[in-house]
């Protein structure tokens, strides 16, 4: 008696757009695109080092935990804002809402006065930059620096915040800021 034989596998994966496709080798540019087409909420995270404020524009802000309180988020270690967040014990996170483009904007901009006079904020606990008129802000310890590639998981423990803003999320699509449809 023989066994039978399994069916050879498949070369293609079934695909949204119909069968037959073949799925795209893993690359940089292929992340990139499916990415684009990833909705997220815009982010702006705040440090505090040497004495000067610090931050930049994230959209890879993630819950991880209810209990203890934790999220993370990813930086570049080339990125202007790395060694305020590699130093800092304490970082503030800050969702910003649908009419905050232009202050998405200038936290992404590389070599922008960030903290310059058109930039509303004040020093929070821990000494963390807290900025005003955001939908919510987080000040969080910072537990771990996970290596991924040229970046840092960041994962930090919220040990304070203010939920209360007002207005609408703002999102991150197909590589602009966009708002909320009705």
């Amino acid at each position: 008696m023989t066994a039978p034989t399994a069916p050879p596998a498949s070369t293609t994966v079934p695909s949204p757009d119909g069968p037959g496709r073949s799925p795209l080798p893993g690359s940089p540019e292929l992340l990139r695109s499916v990415f684009r087409r990833h909705a997220a909420g815009v982010a702006v995270i705040t440090a505090q080092s040497g004495g000067r404020p610090a931050g930049f524009t994230a959209t890879s802000l993630n819950s991880v935990s209810a209990d203890p309180p934790m999220l993370s988020f990813t930086i570049g270690t080339g990125a202007s804002s790395w060694p305020a967040v590699r130093d800092s014990d304490h970082l503030g996170v800050h969702i910003l809402g649908e009419h905050q483009q232009d202050l998405a904007g200038l936290f992404a901009r590389s070599g922008a006065d960030r903290f310059g006079p058109g930039t509303d904020w004040a020093p929070g606990p821990h000494g963390v930059p807290l900025l005003d008129g955001v939908l919510a802000w987080l000040v969080c310890r910072v537990v771990a620096r996970v290596p991924a590639g040229a970046h840092r998981v960041i994962i930090a423990e919220a040990v304070a915040g203010d939920p209360a803003g007002e207005g609408r999320p703002l999102l991150y699509h197909q590589g602009r800021f966009n708002a909320l449809r009705d």
